[in-house]
């Protein structure tokens, strides 16, 4: 079940190190990634479902020009997916005529590195990223052509950007920046008993990194205990999952793509082993994880594709063009009632 909540998202002091901009480091108070936030906060309205692979729409907005759009998505995952629907969904509202080529690096940042040459070389109009590792990928591939990411927690704290409110560069986007807090919250509400939170992430994924310290923050503050539990690859999930057996009470995991891609064992193991997984995001909760608060992706994408819009039909300045994030009202509450049954938690305690 979904309900509608109001939250607010919350962000986590991040020093950012400049190298996708080739600028000095920048620090971002809490308060002020917050504010960026909520200036940047747009909605994307419901589009249609997606175009095919290759695109060529017969509508044109900009004067009978067809752009080039290439699109580099790190992995196949529900959210993933879900963003980079939301991009074509708006290209195709916006009516403009346009070539997409679609590209994924199915996890591996050797391809990431192949695949954001590839289309620096076949000299695209504009790029879309999809996770910061593809994003990082591609700006280090190019500083000319115009660079839009989505599903990237924090550009600046990767790198990709001088400020999420001013990028001065060539990359701008949007954010999916996730509420930890109000998701440790929903896990008190729901394990009242529970005392020890194993966050689970991938080591290799930044974006997993920033959320993983703003998790044991809110553990803390919720006078919980909390263990780090990292794999480095795929591979090491179902071994890793183990080893929490007996040490944690719950299972937290923010918006990371290894972990999201790799859900279903997670949660054969955990599942088998009366370990709930509280996740960061709707995908993860549908692919065997307890419970969610979490943005829609869809959304995120969608909003990525009326910048591109703007940027290719309008000549809007990429450089100081926001990083975009969600307002508050469009982040959800998903949860699992078959796992919640194999578990024997009670949802009615959110109602």
């Amino acid at each position: 079940m979904k309900k509608l909540l109001v939250l607010s998202l919350v962000a986590a002091m991040v020093v950012t190190v400049m190298t996708g901009c080739g600028s000095a480091s920048d620090q971002n108070t809490s308060a002020e990634t917050e504010a960026v936030a909520e200036e940047s906060a747009a909605t994307g309205e419901e589009a249609a479902s997606a175009g095919e692979e290759s695109t060529d729409n017969t509508e044109n907005a900009a004067d009978g020009k067809t752009f080039k759009i290439g699109v580099i998505q790190l992995v196949e995952h529900a959210a993933l997916d879900a963003s980079n629907e939301g991009f074509v969904a708006a290209l195709n509202d916006a009516g403009i005529s346009y070539e997409i080529d679609q590209q994924n690096a199915q996890n591996d940042q050797s391809t990431c590195q192949t695949i954001a040459e590839k289309l620096v070389n076949d000299g695209n109009d504009l790029i879309l990223a999809i996770a910061t590792p593809a994003a990082q990928a591609v700006a280090g591939a190019t500083s000319d052509i115009p660079i839009l990411v989505t599903a990237v927690t924090d550009p600046a704290d990767a790198g990709l950007v001088e400020d999420n409110s001013a990028p001065g560069c060539n990359v701008s986007g949007t954010s999916d920046l996730t509420p930890v807090k109000e998701q440790i919250e929903l896990l008190t509400k729901l394990l009242p008993e529970a005392k020890t939170v194993g966050i689970l992430y991938s080591s290799a994924e930044s974006n997993s990194v920033l959320q993983a310290e703003m998790a044991k923050e809110a553990c803390a503050d919720a006078g919980l205990a909390s263990e780090v539990f990292t794999v480095s690859s795929s591979n090491e999930i179902q071994q890793v999952v183990e080893s929490m057996v007996g040490k944690v009470d719950v299972i937290y995991t923010p918006t990371d793509n290894t972990i999201a891609a790799g859900m279903a064992t997670v949660t054969m193991v955990a599942n088998e082993n009366g370990l709930p997984t509280i996740c960061g995001e709707e995908g993860m909760v549908e692919a065997g994880g307890l419970a969610t608060y979490g943005i829609d992706y869809y959304e995120i994408g969608y909003m990525a594709g009326q910048q591109a819009v703007d940027i290719l039909v309008n000549g809007a300045d990429i450089t100081t063009m926001p990083i975009g994030y969600l307002s508050a009202d469009q982040c959800t509450l998903t949860t699992n009632q078959e796992t919640a049954d194999v578990l024997g938690v009670d949802l009615t305690v959110l109602d």
